[in-house]
């Protein structure tokens, strides 16, 4: 992939994504002037002899306590080491990365006081595939991602473990082996390297860019359950949706009107239909996916405005020599942000999932009982429904906003937190889930439009329904079914449905 370029406090959310699919990244060459003044900044404010927060004090509750100018460096270090408490399962490298170009480009804004070398280093690290070794979990999202980031922190100085070419050594042997130095951190680097929200915002990115993929795809798979079971597209008028006004609700609608455009399926039954109104899986799409797609938007500015930010304490103002303590590490942005992303996982699985029950039932479908030409001997797509139900009321119970809870901490010092962090984490798992859901579905409304043949669906339609069916053969005896489910996920996780309707618009959240 292309090298893309970091402009601290301007990347669009499509750089960040990029980054999230594997591209290298580097800074753009503007920032090195505010890294050096920043840096001079600490200087001349230690100087001056001051108290100054994380600089010449302890840290959270121990605020008060002044460390003496010789110890300064080893009061970096060793907040590196002693707040590099995390447990868990190691971050997905795709993520460490984000979070490795996320802290780049805040601490290049210049607000941050670390030395040239420092960014130089994460740098390097970012773009000789170094990716430290992180468990994820241990942060509350506030005071900062502390643990993790502390995590990345100590690789960086020599401590830990990196992944080199997908295995595990020691940090300071990878540094070694790519020609890097383990950092010394000067006074305000090591609080500036784990003070941020990178974590939270790494994950909650990456789950708004995996949710894109499957909110597009489920407009696919809804307009092929619609034609499934000769359903109308009258729900998607444009002036009914006109009418309410909400943004997504009118592009989605338009979305399943320009899918649906030109099929003889819809119009072999436009005449003399009995049925008045479909089930509210296919007739509500508009309402229901329009506004997961509202609330996705407003998650990406939020999480755009986020990632363009700095969330370090405290800031370092090179006008006046000033070092201002605040609370921007504080992550309930984000969290409501993670928050608003899960449940639109959530929405989004949830109606997939019911149009699957839909197809299945002959009493609303019209299609053969469970989707198979030989119900009782063969039991078709029954228990791929179950599987659907059951990962959708696993996303359920998941949804609860994070956002709500808070734990003190720091002795009290930390009293209130956004766990922003957990609640960011989980997406990538609830995006799985609902990848399964939808992928079920796109096998269930393939299967069924084949009942119809040789009726065929619109033109963008038909180019979907040849990818499925490239993929997984339809269904006349039972058979072992894991693999079809399997191959249809890859269809969806890889964005092979959506490009299959390529010449029909499908809104997005993350421009």
């Amino acid at each position: 992939m292309d090298q893309v370029i970091l402009t601290p406090g301007a990347v669009p959310l499509k750089t960040w994504r990029e980054i999230w699919r594997g591209a290298p990244a580097k800074l753009d060459a503007g920032a090195a002037a505010r890294i050096a003044a920043s840096a001079d900044a600490v200087k001349r404010i230690l100087a001056k002899g001051d108290p100054v927060y994380g600089i010449n004090t302890g840290f959270g509750k121990l605020a008060s306590v002044r460390i003496a100018d010789g110890d300064l460096a080893t009061l970096q270090t060793n907040i590196v080491l002693s707040h590099a408490a995390g447990v868990g399962a190691p971050m997905p490298a795709g993520v460490v990365r984000l979070m490795m170009a996320l802290k780049l480009a805040s601490l290049a804004q210049g607000a941050s006081g670390i030395q040239p070398a420092t960014a130089a280093l994460l740098e390097a690290m970012l773009n000789a595939g170094l990716t430290p070794v992180i468990p994820a979990q241990g942060s509350v999202g506030a005071s900062g991602d502390l643990a993790p980031l502390s995590h990345m922190a100590a690789a960086m100085i020599g401590t830990g473990a990196i992944l080199v070419g997908g295995k595990a050594m020691p940090a300071r042997q990878a540094l070694a082996g790519a020609g890097l130095t383990p950092l010394t951190l000067a006074p305000k680097e090591g609080l500036a390297l784990l003070n941020g929200t990178q974590f939270s915002t790494a994950y909650a990115l990456a789950g708004l860019f995996e949710t894109e993929t499957l909110f597009q795809s489920a407009l696919v798979t809804g307009a092929l359950s619609t034609e499934a079971a000769k359903g109308s597209d009258a729900p998607f008028d444009a002036r009914i949706h006109a009418l309410r006004g909400h943004r997504g609700q009118i592009d989605c609608g338009a979305a399943l009107r320009d899918l649906m455009a030109g099929s003889a399926i819809r119009a072999s039954h436009r005449v003399n239909d009995p049925r008045v109104q479909d089930p509210y899986c296919l007739r509500c799409q508009p309402q229901v996916m329009g506004a997961a797609l509202d609330v996705l938007r407003q998650a990406a500015t939020t999480l755009a405005i986020e990632a363009n930010g700095v969330s370090d304490n405290p800031l370092i103002f090179t006008e006046t020599d000033e070092a201002l303590s605040g609370g921007n590490f504080h992550a309930e942005p984000v969290a409501f942000a993670a928050d608003m992303i899960a449940l639109t996982i959530c929405e989004i699985g949830s109606l997939s999932e019911r149009r699957i029950a839909m197809l299945v039932d002959p009493a609303l479908s019209g299609l053969p009982a469970f989707l198979t030409p030989k119900p009782g001997l063969n039991s078709g797509f029954m228990i791929p429904q179950v599987t659907a139900a059951a990962l959708v009321s696993e996303n359920k119970s998941r949804a609860y906003p994070a956002s709500v809870d808070s734990i003190p901490t720091s002795a009290n010092q930390e009293d209130h937190v956004s766990m922003a962090a957990h609640g960011a984490r989980r997406l990538l798992s609830m995006a799985e889930n609902a990848r399964a859901v939808i992928a079920i579905e796109a096998l269930a409304a393939a299967q069924g439009c084949d009942f119809h043949a040789p009726l065929a669906s619109s033109a963008a339609l038909e180019r979907a329904r040849a990818v499925i069916r490239f993929a997984v053969p339809k269904l006349e005896d039972d058979r072992h079914f894991h693999p079809d489910i399997e191959a249809a996920i890859a269809l969806v996780r890889d964005g092979a449905l959506i490009g299959a309707v390529d010449g029909v618009t499908l809104p997005g959240a993350a421009a």
